[in-house]
């Protein structure tokens, strides 16, 4: 494990234990389930103990509680998630009133524009996806309302990591590990800052192959109020798609309107309902 992966892991001693109304045993479970990301899909009892900076007897105990419960599965030798903590999330996910919103319009969207389109917020230091309407796919990895990437490597990501607040966003890059995802992709703290500038600016992000080769996109955000960013979506396009159009040029600036009008009129539904 590195040190970035250590300093990022859930802690549960920096959880307010102040008030008696803490349940520390809560917070160490789900400090536990929370160890488990894209980087650490499969651990050890040794790996999770560190990641959550609990005793390997604590963290055993905790491991085999959620191996009873169906949110762990093990081997005898090595951890996994289930797909059973998904149900963990769905509430929270179903309770929003963005999702069923935005769906709608990215169902007009993507049949306008014959491309996949997508929902997410910011979720610490990933988008979490919110809605989705596919049309093929087009990553290696299938996505899904759940899925997660780090917010850095994404348009989506970046416009809602533009529209933090000064200090916000300071910890964020304090605490983020930017590291290419592709040959083509930002690899640098400084290069992320100068790409969210840009982003701010032009109020929309076109992504060219830095998650996946192959895969461009781009997000506009939508608004909760006149200057609350609550969420972003996008159209995610193939490169050699977008590359064999008549005018390359032409079409993403298409893309992009209809994506920016999309996201306006999703603000428009979001505001008046609230």
């Amino acid at each position: 494990m590195t040190d970035a992966a250590a300093e990022t892991a859930p802690r549960p001693s920096s959880a307010p234990q102040a008030s008696d109304q803490y349940v520390q045993s809560l917070a160490r479970g789900l400090a536990v389930i929370r160890a488990f990301d894209t980087d650490h899909p499969v651990m050890t009892l040794t790996e999770v103990a560190a990641r959550t900076d609990l005793t390997r007897a604590t963290a055993r105990r905790f491991l085999h509680t959620l191996v009873e419960l169906g949110y762990v599965r093990t081997d005898g030798k090595t951890f996994a998630l289930t797909a059973q903590v998904l149900q963990l999330g769905y509430a929270y996910l179903s309770g929003l009133s963005l999702p069923q919103l935005a769906q709608p319009h990215l169902e007009e969207l993507s049949l306008r524009l014959g491309e996949s389109t997508s929902a997410a917020v910011l979720d610490g230091k990933d988008i979490a996806y919110i809605a989705r309407v596919t049309t093929r796919r087009i990553m290696n990895v299938g996505i899904t309302v759940g899925t997660r990437f780090p917010a850095y490597a994404t348009s989506m990501g970046r416009v809602l990591l533009a529209a933090l607040p000064p200090a916000a966003l300071k910890q964020y890059l304090a605490e983020a590990e930017i590291r290419p995802l592709t040959p083509r992709a930002i690899g640098t703290t400084k290069d992320l800052v100068a790409a969210l500038d840009a982003v701010r600016a032009q109020g929309w992000c076109l992504l060219d192959q830095e998650l996946e080769l192959g895969l461009m996109s781009i997000a506009a955000p939508v608004y909760h109020g006149p200057t609350k960013v609550v969420a972003a979506i996008n159209v995610s396009l193939q490169a050699q798609s977008v590359a064999a159009k008549p005018d390359p040029k032409a079409y993403l600036e298409m893309v992009r309107k209809e994506t920016v009008e999309t996201a306006r009129l999703i603000s428009a539904d979001l505001s008046a309902k609230h």
